[in-house]
């Protein structure tokens, strides 16, 4: 079957749904729900309802919904869905006062959760989840609620773009091509396996390090701001870049830096023992993610920011950051499988990793304007 058959289709897609994803934000409200929950014996309880008191007059756009659920049975019912909704560990069930952003949810009161809570309410102001569905038709695929889907189409597109560079491709293409010289399956397993399992660890570890950073500093409201304009910024050079194309390039590693990582990719290959083989392999798939983390530093940014804005638990986070590695590295699982069972080289078309750059900026691009502007609209749990 043609390629074009598939990668235009495809594309198109993409680009498609991003336009109808944004083409939602003029018919966003601009009045963010805060759900308050207390016992009126509680003194933290009352300590947060003066805290809201002056949130609101700050905030008049803000509505803040308040329930008292120790005498209330209709307020106990409604706090049990809340629970379910925002999937509240039993452990943290029954306590107050708890409070419900449309981004977060908090347990206890202190000053810095009034500051988190206060971070979420700025975030909103920009823009609100609709509480009708989302729905948009994508060719080729029907009707998509983004309500419900969103998230996991967005951490699989994200994961894929980003294995489409050139930063993250070229070294693996290297490797496979001096390994065929070896026409040795089980240095190729070996090597190759090696190397794409540390590559995908290792960025699962700096992804986490940015997803734990932005958690941190959730209450630091420029934040969002500053990695909108960086999405923005970076959108724009990936965009640039489809214009100025120059194939299997890596902009940022220069010729003298190549040519060191080809070394050290020779002195792997040749006869050793098997630990210090390995050893080697990791050192260089450490070096490379390095290279690969500024190159494509705008997914992982972006993403990960996007994340934390979710109602999730941790755990979820992480699970999100592993199918996000498992869809960065689909790429090198299918050059490196195409070597290993056929003993010959592979390599995605130069056009087809041209366009998914052009896709890559444009969203890139149109999330960082989300983020700046109308942060509800990522909210998707």
């Amino acid at each position: 079957m043609n390629n074009k058959k598939i990668i235009i289709p495809f594309f198109i897609a993409i680009i498609f749904g991003c336009f109808s994803f944004t083409s939602n934000i003029l018919a966003q409200t601009n009045n963010p729900e805060i759900y308050f929950f207390y016992s009126e014996t509680c003194p933290h309880c009352k300590t947060e309802g003066q805290f809201l008191n002056t949130l609101q007059e700050k905030y008049p756009e803000a509505d803040i919904k308040r329930y008292e659920v120790v005498s209330n049975q209709e307020n106990q019912k409604i706090l049990k869905d809340f629970y379910e909704k925002y999937n509240v560990p039993k452990g943290e069930q029954g306590r107050v006062p708890v409070t419900f952003t449309p981004t977060k949810y908090f347990v206890g009161f202190s000053d810095q959760i009034g500051q988190q809570i206060e971070s979420c309410l700025q975030e909103c102001i920009g823009g609100t989840q609709s509480t009708s569905k989302n729905l948009i038709k994508i060719p080729f695929i029907g009707e998509v609620d983004l309500a419900k889907l969103s998230l996991p189409v967005l951490t699989v597109v994200f994961g894929t773009l980003d294995g489409f560079n050139p930063c993250a491709m070229w070294v693996l293409v290297v490797l496979v091509s001096l390994l065929l010289g070896l026409k040795d399956r089980k240095k190729i397993a070996l090597v190759g396996g090696v190397f794409i399992f540390a590559e995908g660890f290792l960025y699962f570890l700096m992804m986490s390090a940015w997803l734990n950073a932005f958690i941190a500093l959730s209450f630091v409201s420029f934040l969002r701001i500053a990695i909108g304009l960086f999405g923005i910024g970076f959108g724009i050079w990936r965009i640039r870049d489809f214009f100025t194309w120059n194939p299997g390039v890596c902009k940022v590693v220069d010729e003298k830096k190549s040519k060191k990582i080809i070394d050290k990719i020779k002195n792997i290959l040749k006869p050793s023992a098997v630990p210090a083989t390995v050893f080697g392999v990791i050192t260089l798939a450490f070096s490379v993610n390095l290279v690969e983390f500024l190159c494509s530093a705008g997914f992982p940014t972006i993403y990960t920011r996007i994340l934390t804005l979710q109602s999730i638990g941790q755990f979820q986070h992480y699970l999100y950051l592993l199918l996000y590695n498992f869809f960065y590295m689909l790429d090198d699982f299918v050059v490196f499988g195409v070597a290993f069972f056929t003993l010959k080289h592979f390599d995605f078309s130069d056009k087809y990793n041209r366009y998914s750059t052009l896709v890559a900026g444009l969203l890139l691009l149109i999330l960082g304007v989300l983020l700046i502007f109308k942060p509800g609209l990522l909210m998707f749990s």
